[in-house]
């Protein structure tokens, strides 16, 4: 177990080796265009929230496994619409989004950088005098457009657990392994060249716990305080990404707002609607492929059902795609069965490792109305250390009665993902981000 463990130790290692090696990276030095946004890995060269030095590789190594694992916990949680806060080794942990952009917030505009989240709606900032939060924390006073809102605001109904203190209207959330107490506010965004004016969100006042991004949060959700509910005038609630793979030196992505730009020859699929949970994308995922052989995988493993929130979601902030245990396991046998004989080993969170040079299978999803054809880097980690290859895509917890498959972002990387969401459509294309 010790070597294997130093396996991925030594992988994660050459990642970050490769991060910072040779040139400086250009970061955020170059500007936002027009509509669209640069997008960073947080464990890019270009983000200042990765891990510390300080921290040994084995800590870095089960603080990234533990942070999906969190992950799948908090989203369903929100399935299951009860407040589970994960615990692993004796605390709590990070559980924030794998992707940042750059916000500017006020008049005079302050900068901050805002994780992305297509799973939650309510944009939130820890701002000054926040208990709890991080260093970096928006200052209302130095805006000449900041405002709070009142508890008679429409917005006020549309929070969690709203409260009033004396006029003015505040709420509570819990997210992922904390919980956050925040005034409900108004300011002007500034995205990429796009000024949103009278924009609502959360000023965070206290944060517990250790799942609040440090410097914020950007719902894309499409809730009523979403972004895209907010500025259904501008951008028609459609945007993208193309979310940049781990070997990107800078990480670099993009993020665009609205239908302008969007590309014309997609795929796309249906988006599906949950009632008890409207925020989250579903999608009708309905088979696997491993090369040209359909998995066997029992209807009820994929079926989409609104009353317990079963099906497949879109997530950007998800690492490894989860399958629940009888479609996992249908699509790892029939994995393992392609391979022959090679020998199986384990890797972390990973069951189906190789440790020889391999011949892989493809991998195809199939939703209502499209197929995606994975390349082998979105769904096979390698070790340039060694010689181990592992699938990566892992069943969803055991500690948790998990209805909920999660297309996670390692299977989105390189791909340009549309949400058309007055056309209820997902779309998908290959794209190279830069």
């Amino acid at each position: 177990m010790k070597a294997l463990l130093s396996t991925l130790v030594l992988l994660i290692l050459s990642i970050t080796q490769a991060l910072a090696g040779g040139s400086k990276p250009n970061c955020w030095n170059r500007q936002d265009q027009g509509s669209t946004l640069q997008v960073f890995h947080v464990y890019s060269a270009c983000s200042p929230f990765r891990p510390a030095e300080a921290t040994s590789w084995e800590e870095s190594v089960l603080q990234m496994q533990a942070k999906d694992q969190a992950r799948l916990l908090y989203l369903s949680s929100l399935v299951a619409k009860k407040s589970v806060v994960p615990i692993a080794s004796g605390r709590q942990i990070i559980q924030s989004p794998t992707y940042i952009v750059r916000a500017k917030i006020g008049t005079p505009p302050q900068t901050m950088l805002l994780a992305m989240d297509t799973s939650n709606d309510a944009a939130w900032i820890p701002c000054d005098g926040c208990v709890g939060c991080s260093s970096t924390a928006f200052s209302p006073l130095k805006s000449t457009s900041y405002g709070p809102l009142p508890c008679s605001a429409a917005q006020c109904k549309q929070v969690p657990n709203p409260t009033c203190n004396g006029s003015a209207c505040g709420f509570n959330l819990t997210y992922g392994g904390s919980s956050i107490a925040a005034d409900l506010s108004q300011d002007t965004f500034t995205l990429a060249t796009d000024a949103i004016p009278a924009y609502t969100f959360g000023c965070i006042q206290k944060a517990t716990g250790s799942s609040v991004p440090p410097q914020g949060l950007l719902g894309l959700g499409r809730g009523p305080l979403s972004l895209l509910s907010q500025t259904q005038n501008l951008y028609q609630s459609t945007f993208s990404y193309c979310l940049p793979s781990f070997k990107a030196l800078n990480f670099s992505g993009s993020l665009r707002l609205g239908p302008i730009g969007q590309p014309i020859r997609i795929k796309y699929t249906p988006l599906l609607k949950n009632p008890r949970r409207s925020s989250l994308y579903y999608v009708n995922l309905v088979g696997i492929k491993v090369g040209r052989r359909l998995v066997d995988i029992p209807p009820s493993a994929l079926a989409f059902d609104p009353t317990t929130g079963s099906g497949t979601i879109i997530d950007s902030g998800t690492v490894f795609t989860r399958l629940v245990a009888p479609a996992y396991t249908a699509v790892r046998d029939e994995f393992r069965r392609r391979m022959g004989k090679a020998t199986v080993s384990s890797l972390g969170g990973f069951d189906t490792c190789y440790s020889v040079p391999i011949t892989v299978p493809t991998i195809t999803f199939l939703f209502a109305g499209m197929n995606v054809t994975l390349p082998q880097d979105n769904f096979l980690i390698h070790s340039s250390a060694s010689s181990i290859t592992c699938l990566a895509i892992a069943a969803a917890p055991d500690n948790v009665n998990s209805v909920l498959n999660v297309i996670a972002n390692l299977q989105q990387q390189n791909h340009r993902v549309l949400f058309d969401v007055p056309n209820s459509r997902l779309g998908v294309a290959r794209e190279t981000c830069s």
